[in-house]
């Protein structure tokens, strides 16, 4: 009697402690994720999350999350080249994301061997006379190392899933953002970074939406991703002010008002980063 009692006092303090645990985490994340949804002009539609979590919409979500997080790397080192550093610098970054581009865009190499790449082999040198070019560097080589840390994750989970790799065509979503950009400088610059933290604040915002709706690995690692999602995201836009010198948020305004309508509005195409899905 005395066992079972104790047996019973245990586990019901173990739930206890577990539940206080995850709610905890809860409240931190809800922490972390307030500026994202403050930041977003509106939330994923419900129709995008009850078409994400079909069995049959697994390879899209994962192929497509795969190249994304590939495509910002690129778009962090297209920064970090034509901004911030010198040739031989640049040539440095090229040679770092070679595998990553080979495996996804030509189909060559083994996924495995991937684990090995993520190194950037040479320090970066500032071009003379940028103010702000240790900076973004600084925050554009952190953000390469971890969307390539994820790209590699990714390929583990499709590896365990049973998941090939194929291409994936691009959604309307970057593009539709990118076509509002100015063509002058420095405006140029600072209207890429502000449609970057866009970019990672969806991103980070569709993690947090699909968790508790998959797998509990998948879970897991969506919920592992929101920390570095949501920095990547200050980090943009931190840039973006630095650069600017000046108050830009008319500017932050205007492309979340375009990014809200890249969300909410009708999508044929199913992405990651797709609207409202179109019912067939």
């Amino acid at each position: 009697m005395y066992v079972v009692e104790y047996c019973s006092n245990t586990m019901s303090k173990f739930q206890q402690v577990f539940k206080n645990s995850c709610l905890r985490r809860d409240i931190k994340l809800e922490e972390l994720l307030k500026p994202i949804k403050e930041f977003l002009g509106c939330e994923t539609p419900n129709e995008w999350i009850e078409e994400a979590v079909k069995v049959e919409n697994l390879p899209t979500v994962l192929l497509d999350h795969l190249v994304c997080e590939l495509k910002a790397a690129q778009s962090a080192m297209y920064l970090i080249r034509k901004y911030a550093v010198d040739k031989d610098s640049g040539t440095a970054l090229l040679e770092w994301l070679k595998p990553y581009e080979d495996f996804t865009y030509r189909k060559t190499g083994n996924w495995q061997d991937l684990a090995d790449c993520n190194k950037l082999n040479k320090s970066m040198v500032p071009k003379a006379q940028t103010s702000y070019g240790q900076d973004l560097i600084d925050k554009m080589v952190l953000l390469i190392k971890e969307e390539l840390h994820h790209f590699y994750q990714v390929l583990e989970i499709m590896h365990d899933c049973g998941v090939k790799y194929e291409y994936c065509a691009s959604s309307r979503y970057a593009s539709g953002l990118l076509k509002h950009v100015r063509t002058y400088e420095p405006e140029k610059l600072i209207d890429k970074l502000i449609c970057g933290a866009y970019i990672e604040a969806r991103s980070c915002e569709r993690f947090a939406k699909l968790a508790p709706h998959v797998d509990k690995r998948l879970g897991d690692f969506y919920v592992s991703l929101l920390r570095s999602e949501a920095r990547h995201y200050q980090d943009y836009l931190t840039l973006a002010e630095e650069i600017a010198g000046r108050d830009i948020s008319e500017r932050v305004a205007y492309f979340g008002k375009v990014e809200a309508n890249l969300i909410a509005s009708p999508d044929e195409d199913f992405k990651f980063h797709s609207g409202a899905p179109v019912a067939a």
